[in-house]
């Protein structure tokens, strides 16, 4: 009985350690910790330095009135005689130093070739000067403004007064504005630029101005000469008796005395007879 007991139990022991030894090896073998790198130091920010100022743009130079022109197209005759005269570089200098802006009538090529054969042929250098310097106001002339300018208005040409340089504007609406030179009457066509100190106006006709194309008028008479003054009183001499009253005087007086001398002659000849006859 007690062996019995013995073999159970050494059994049960058998059975206990097989299945303590089966969950033993089952269990996964842990895997070895990872060793522990130490991570790198934060990078230390740069000091702050502070951005240069940003630089201010370059202010825009005056407006290129030629490249504007020939942008536009058709005015090739009028670029021409700009740059002949050097107007062009006048209206950049101005335009530059000024604060007064400018105003350019433009004639078209069309307007240019409907002159009269050798109109500009006949003018020297110093009158295609005037001519050109005739079609720029030196000032800026936005078109809402033609209906109340003072005519005539100056030019860069110089005297307004009527037979020099005057040009007359008159404007009922931006649609209607004429030019008035003495000699040529044009329109405004349209406009070709204006940037609030340019304005450059289409215009259908060369501005001629009157000191240049126009008649002349007559120059005015001589004044009287006013008369001598007369002289002292009692002075013998009569200084507002006319020369040729004086010498009709003195020779009227000869004549007068060789007839009186005359008179005297035949007398005493006759006298003389008379006592030789007695």
């Amino acid at each position: 009985m007690t062996t019995m007991k013995q073999q159970h139990f050494f059994s049960f022991s058998l059975l206990l350690f097989f299945l303590h030894s089966t969950t033993t090896l089952a269990q996964p073998v842990a895997a070895p910790a990872s060793p522990i790198i130490p991570s790198p130091p934060a990078p230390v920010p740069p000091a702050l330095v502070p951005a240069p100022p940003a630089l201010a743009p370059a202010p825009a130079g005056p407006t290129n009135v030629t490249k504007v022109l020939e942008k536009a197209s058709g005015f090739s005759l009028f670029i021409r005689l700009l740059k002949a005269t050097t107007t062009d570089a006048q209206i950049t200098h101005q335009l530059n130093d000024t604060n007064n802006g400018m105003t350019i009538f433009a004639p078209s090529d069309n307007a240019f070739t409907s002159l009269s054969s050798g109109t500009l042929n006949g003018l020297n250098d110093q009158q295609k000067v005037a001519l050109i310097q005739f079609h720029v106001i030196p000032s800026y002339i936005p078109i809402t403004q033609f209906q109340t300018v003072s005519n005539p208005l100056r030019t860069t040409a110089g005297d307004n007064s009527q037979y020099k340089y005057p040009l007359n504007v008159t404007s009922y609406s931006t649609s209607s504005v004429n030019i008035s030179t003495g000699i040529t009457n044009s329109s405004v066509t349209g406009t070709v630029y204006t940037d609030g100190q340019l304005a450059i106006y289409q215009v259908d006709k060369v501005l001629l101005p009157y000191d240049l194309f126009g008649v002349k008028p007559p120059a005015p008479a001589p004044s009287p000469s006013k008369p001598n003054k007369k002289g002292k009183a009692g002075d013998s001499d009569d200084d507002s008796t006319p020369d040729d009253a004086k010498v009709g005087t003195s020779a009227a007086v000869s004549t007068v005395s060789s007839m009186a001398m005359q008179n005297v002659v035949v007398f005493i000849a006759a006298t003389a007879s008379a006592v030789f006859c007695l």
